[in-house]
């Protein structure tokens, strides 16, 4: 089913929500976004447990905004899991379809493969309380799953995970949503997370739509400051003038052809990732995009090395082979090519 949020707008006391979205049939969308910019609050909105001031919310052309919570045939795990501690695992996976009168072979059967689904053969009769974070969390998401929702919200579910067993569960869950074909939005403030498993990605800030697009687009061709700071490494240097019609750019330490030129703000940054400028090669005769400096301080991260570059009065960075022979206190020219270079 798909989902389309249409100028839902939300007013608080210090804090506005106007969100303008929509979600493919069989897509999994994150939003992703810093802590208090309308990530879970659009989620609620649409769960039905948070009203909207104005707009619309179609759900396969039906406005859910019209509709009761507990009648959109929407499923939500949250970000605590909300288990009922009393009850088995089984029980607890059961609880939905029991209120929905299910037939008892019924409900077997479905509690049975679900369980199979997420993995959790054998943990019918345990009692949830009793169970890791990581088990807990399949629980929950068989429960969610088990009524046949037309939408699968996910609040933040691998917050309270350590980050191995985070990795282990992000893909498990991406395999069922691909499994079952289910449309779901998924929370989360962890851009690794959010570029792992989603299809696209909205990034919201301040409670709008930032940019929507592919996990690849957005951090390869991000359209705004924000986009290119907020998720992974950025340069973002102040652009001196642009010469629109070369696509050309001059900035505080050389000359450099882009790739793009946003329309907008008066105020321009040259963007560029640091694992795309590299080393010049004296082969190279580049005039433009290419710049010199010394190297002030350098981290080892295992695959790669982390170096930070002095150059005009910036500070640059770059990402290079683990075993490159560059070092502190080494003169070096870099280049960028033009193809990963933007005006933002």
């Amino acid at each position: 089913m798909s989902i389309q949020l249409n100028n839902i707008h939300r007013d608080f006391d210090d804090f506005t929500l106007h969100m303008n979205l929509e979600v493919q049939k069989g897509e999994l969308v994150s939003l992703l976004g810093p802590s208090g910019c309308g990530k879970s609050t659009t989620l609620r909105i649409i769960a039905g447990f948070e009203e909207a001031d104005s707009g619309s919310l179609l759900l396969d052309g039906t406005d859910l905004l019209r509709i009761a919570p507990e009648k959109r045939e929407i499923a939500m795990v949250f970000q605590d899991y909300a288990l009922f501690p009393h009850m088995s695992v089984f029980e607890n996976i059961a609880f939905g379809p029991r209120i929905r009168k299910w037939k008892k072979e019924a409900i077997t059967e479905e509690v049975n493969r679900y369980l199979k689904i997420v993995h959790l053969e054998g943990f019918s009769d345990r009692r949830t309380e009793n169970l890791s974070g990581g088990e807990q969390q399949r629980v929950a998401l068989a429960r969610a799953l088990i009524t046949r929702p037309k939408l699968l919200l996910l609040d933040e579910p691998l917050s309270a995970l350590d980050a191995r067993l985070r990795k282990n569960l992000r893909r498990e869950i991406r395999n069922i949503q691909k499994e079952l074909g289910i449309t779901t939005i998924y929370v989360t403030h962890d851009q690794e997370e959010a570029l792992a498993i989603s299809d696209r990605i909205a990034l919201i800030n301040e409670g709008q739509c930032i940019q929507f697009d592919t996990p690849r687009n957005l951090y390869r061709k991000p359209e705004r400051v924000f986009s290119a700071g907020f998720i992974g490494n950025a340069n973002l240097i102040p652009v001196r003038s642009l010469d629109r019609k070369n696509n050309l750019a001059e900035t505080g330490f050389g000359r450099f052809a882009v790739d793009y030129i946003s329309d907008g703000a008066d105020e321009k940054f040259l963007f560029f990732r640091p694992d795309k400028c590299r080393i010049k090669e004296e082969k190279d005769e580049s005039l433009w995009n290419t710049f010199s400096g010394t190297i002030v301080d350098e981290e080892y991260t295992g695959s790669r090395k982390d170096l930070e570059i002095q150059s005009g009065g910036f500070t640059i960075r770059i990402s290079v082979a683990e075993d490159s022979p560059a070092g502190i206190n080494q003169k070096i020219t870099l280049h960028v090519p033009q193809e990963h270079c933007r005006i933002l």
